[in-house]
């Protein structure tokens, strides 16, 4: 399930994107059926070990559309291992929360992204957020957990000092801030072996597979009021 529209960020074939903080994957994997040239980067040996094994899956299914992929890279967000100006659009999915330089992180992104190209970036919404952060502080006071909520104006200055314009937002996920509350509530150490968190889970992996269009459309009207995450679009002007 994706966070961020890739229509408003501009990804084509032939561009190049960064996916910083891939995770799983599932930007990478969109914008390389797309025919973008896709780096997923992240600090987690382990999750790029799964990454590389899909991409190797898309490749022998010639699944890429201009045969190429960009390659996968495992290293540090304050510290990029690209030239500058070198990518036209950039994913930062979830991972800026966790950053305690956040504003180096930031710059970083910046420095790579091309005059004129478009980032997304997506952060926690702030009030669901912080329901969680209420109900059990094992949700963020562990190693590697969220370190701060934001509001969105001071995220988007953050951006704007860093050389961007901003290019609108939006909220996503509505139907998965009661998964959170829920795993929050029942105590996120003990969440995976209670019922009922393994009920809306079920849930929700059913929405992923079979898509069906009227909860899309329910999703889509809550996101606005309770959508988990926000996603800001910026561009590069300077």
């Amino acid at each position: 399930m994706l966070t961020v529209d890739f229509d408003r960020l501009g990804v084509t074939g032939g561009t190049r994107l960064l996916d910083l903080g891939c995770g799983g994957g599932r930007h990478a994997f969109e914008a390389w059926r797309r025919g973008s040239i896709v780096i997923p980067f992240d600090r987690s040996e382990g999750d790029l070990k799964d990454v590389r094994g899909i991409l190797g899956a898309m490749i022998a299914a010639d699944e890429l559309p201009n045969g190429q992929s960009g390659g996968v890279v495992n290293g540090d967000a304050l510290a990029l291992p690209f030239a500058d100006a070198t990518f036209d659009q950039i994913i930062a999915s979830e991972i800026l929360e966790h950053v305690p330089n956040d504003r180096g992180a930031i710059k970083e992104l910046v420095r790579v992204l091309k005059p004129g190209g478009r980032m997304a970036v997506t952060v926690p919404t702030r009030w669901p957020e912080r329901i969680n952060w209420a109900l059990d502080y094992h949700y963020h006071d562990v190693p590697g957990g969220h370190i701060r909520i934001y509001r969105q104006p001071e995220l988007e200055n953050r951006l704007e000092e860093a050389g961007c314009a901003l290019r609108g937002s939006h909220h996503a996920h509505a139907l998965h801030s009661p998964y959170w509350w829920l795993r929050s509530a029942v105590g996120i150490n003990k969440a995976d072996d209670h019922w009922a968190v393994k009920r809306y889970h079920d849930f929700l992996a059913w929405q992923i597979t079979k898509q069906p269009a009227w909860l899309a459309r329910i999703e889509k009207s809550l996101s606005p009021l309770m959508g988990k995450s926000l996603v800001i679009y910026v561009e590069r002007v300077s």
